[in-house]
């Protein structure tokens, strides 16, 4: 068992669903990237996602967007993007690395398969690599025991579900909405229904993401979902500080935020509600 689904079983047994926070490692610099992830882990945060700065993130909104940009002009490379998740991992913190796959391809499938290992990495979250695209992928990751987590949206279809799910390892990804990531003022209407479609056709957890940026957002995900992703949120909290120490300190502060409103959700994660496809309501 991978330390993310150690995470996310450990919060299932409290009763409550994982916070999943994401930045980009090398954003404003390496440095402070190393220290930005730290603090969310401190902060509340379950699981880590260290970006990999990528110069075409087709999925991105303008906020995280601009977050890989100036990683990318500050130097950040894919082993700086290694190394930043060998230290959360040598803190015994658990970690993904969300990347668009053309890095991956570029570096060597095989190779980033067993680099990120020997890094303590727990796997990939790749948001444009569909498992019927992916056979070289699930070779290097089976070889090197490494979760697999693909994403889903409110437009899949019922096969496209089933392809999916059976391709994933650690959990799945449930993107909230159809569109780019960024903070959003109100929650999915559409991604309740969403995860009780996966969850009629797989064990494993299913995180929702996209759109998800106070406290009180996080619990309302947090009562149906098993994790609840926060990106723009984090990258904002670092892009409106006024240097590196402050946005250290503004990171920490919004997990402890969101990881109480996550709590928040423990009635009725703990009762059940959220695990009832039939019966599912209004990141």
């Amino acid at each position: 068992m991978s330390r993310v689904a150690q995470r996310l079983a450990a919060a299932r047994a409290q009763g409550r669903a994982a916070l999943i926070g994401y930045l980009p490692a090398g954003f404003p610099d390496l440095a402070t990237s190393r220290a930005l992830l730290t603090g969310m882990v401190a902060g509340g945060v379950d699981v880590v996602e260290v970006g990999l700065p990528y110069s075409d993130p087709v999925l991105d909104g303008p906020t995280v967007a601009a977050a890989a940009d100036i990683a990318l002009r500050a130097g950040t490379r894919t082993a700086d993007v290694l190394a930043a998740t060998a230290t959360l991992a040598g803190q015994g913190a658990a970690a993904l690395v969300m990347t668009y796959w053309n890095p991956v391809e570029r570096y060597g499938v095989g190779r980033f398969a067993a680099d990120l290992a020997a890094a303590g990495g727990s796997g990939l979250i790749t948001p444009d690599l569909t498992p019927d695209e992916a056979g070289d992928w699930l070779v290097a990751s089976q070889a090197h025991e490494l979760d697999r987590v693909f994403l889903l949206a409110p437009s899949s279809t019922t096969r496209r579900i089933e392809l999916t799910v059976a391709a994933c390892r650690g959990f799945v990804y449930a993107a909230s909405v159809m569109g780019v990531t960024g903070t959003r003022a109100v929650t999915s209407a559409a991604a309740p229904q969403l995860v009780a479609r996966i969850r009629a056709r797989t064990d494993l957890p299913v995180c929702v993401g996209l759109g998800v940026s106070t406290p009180e957002q996080a619990a309302e995900v947090a009562g149906y979902a098993d994790g609840v992703i926060v990106g723009s949120a984090f990258v904002r909290a670092v892009l409106d500080a006024a240097g590196p120490r402050q946005a250290v300190s503004a990171v920490t502060r919004l997990a402890e935020e969101l990881a109480a409103g996550v709590r928040s959700g423990n009635e009725s994660v703990a009762t059940g509600v959220a695990r009832n496809p039939s019966g599912v309501s209004e990141h």
